[in-house]
């Protein structure tokens, strides 16, 4: 990724978000309009991307289902792309009362260009033609979060950590010289401070560790955001909105060729569903068979296990997030008079944790102090899943904040 640049002058182009806890409220929003201010005065040319004020998506949900239990989805991103528009559009107007210039878009008229996938869609194309003017004329430019546009000119959502990847993706575009994400919470921690009151802030991570860590439950960035800035190499700094004091995590290309502690963060998800299609037969393409139509219902599976065949039959066992589990339930049960299954069982009520490191990679024992913590300290695992950098239990939703901590302090997380 390059500069902006004008002649010989070198012009920083950041992109900043702030998520909807930064613009909670009036006030909220004045104080980010006049940081912005103040950067803007400094010369950086800004692109901000906003969500929705504090709990306004969850609110228009809540009366979505008042309306109709089962919405129609196409309708439900109409209705929840209008949050982050008032959001941007307030935005724009403290910035007018601070004397900056700045103009509000919608994600359409930013040119952020989606497939079709209502609920969950992915960005295809961004067309930065009308942000470059609004730049050039020396304007701040807000963005509204999580949308886009279809090819067929419908409203479209990005879901979960969408306006991470709005921001991510326009720093991409508009060769940022970094992203900037802004929340309630100081940076990446080692673990959630919430659950592990010793957990630290790291000052640094690579892509590939923050990916992991994504993937497998760390909330404060989106794996889908985390995977654009490593295609596009932007640098990604987050930061807290209330704490100007704290410097903040730069997720970034590993720099460092050794680390101290191979274990950089542990991960956990509170809530995970389990799927177990029992009696498969044992044949060529029966997985294709189960997996090509959970794809085509978008329900995205993780970890994976089948059983060794026993008289050429086998169980097949996948986790999925609680929200598709009805869907992948309706799936498969309308696969199992083709592929001749015996039956399918389910089991809402578990979690996972994972520890996460680059240097677990060359490095022997870590699986082993994972498990022998989790025994010592009675927690059941339910199934395993690895990487070259990670090492997920599948437990008990019970069990997950102890394991956690006893994890944390197994590996020592606590010491810088």
């Amino acid at each position: 990724m390059t500069n902006a640049t004008t002649g010989a002058a070198r012009i920083i182009r950041t992109v900043q978000k702030y998520g909807g806890s930064s613009v909670a409220t009036a006030d909220h929003i004045k104080r980010v309009a006049g940081r912005v201010a103040e950067r803007r005065r400094k010369g950086e040319q800004m692109v901000v991307v906003v969500s929705a004020m504090g709990d306004t998506t969850d609110d228009l949900i809540e009366l979505a289902n008042a309306i109709n239990p089962t919405p129609n989805q196409r309708e439900m991103d109409v209705l929840l792309h209008t949050g982050e528009i008032v959001s941007s559009t307030l935005l724009s107007m403290a910035l007018d009362a601070l004397g900056v210039d700045a103009v509000s878009l919608t994600g359409a008229q930013a040119g952020i260009k989606t497939d079709a996938v209502y609920g969950r869609a992915r960005i295809a194309d961004i067309d930065a033609t009308r942000m470059e003017r609004e730049l050039a004329a020396g304007r701040v430019v807000i963005v509204a979060g999580f949308q886009g546009i279809s090819e067929d000119f419908d409203v479209t959502t990005l879901g979960r950590g969408g306006s991470d990847t709005t921001a991510v993706a326009l720093a991409a575009a508009l060769k940022a010289t970094t992203c900037e994400i802004y929340t309630d919470v100081p940076g990446i921690f080692t673990a959630d401070p919430r659950v592990v009151p010793e957990a630290r802030p790291l000052r640094d991570i690579g892509y590939e560790e923050m990916l992991e860590l994504a993937s497998t439950g760390a909330r404060v960035m989106h794996a889908r955001a985390v995977e654009v800035g490593a295609i596009y190499d932007v640098p990604i700094l987050v930061a807290s909105t209330f704490d100007a004091s704290a410097p903040g995590t730069l997720i970034h290309r590993e720099m460092t060729m050794e680390q101290g502690n191979k274990v950089r963060g542990i991960a956990h998800q509170d809530k995970i569903a389990k799927v177990t299609v029992r009696g498969v037969p044992d044949r060529p393409g029966i997985a294709a068979q189960i997996f090509e139509p959970l794809a085509e219902a978008h329900v995205s599976v993780d970890t994976i296990v089948q059983n060794a065949s026993v008289e050429r039959l086998t169980d097949l066992t996948f986790t999925v997030a609680p929200g598709d589990l009805p869907r992948a339930l309706e799936v498969i049960n309308a696969l199992m008079p083709k592929i001749g299954a015996r039956e399918v069982v389910s089991a809402p009520d578990l979690g996972t944790v994972s520890i996460v490191g680059t240097g677990m990679a060359s490095s022997p024992g870590y699986a082993a102090r994972m498990f022998r913590t989790l025994f010592d300290h009675n927690v059941n695992i339910d199934m395993i899943s690895t990487s070259d950098i990670r090492i997920t239990c599948v437990v008990g939703s019970a069990q997950v904040a102890d394991a956690v901590r006893a994890l944390h302090a197994a590996f020592e997380l606590e010491r810088g």
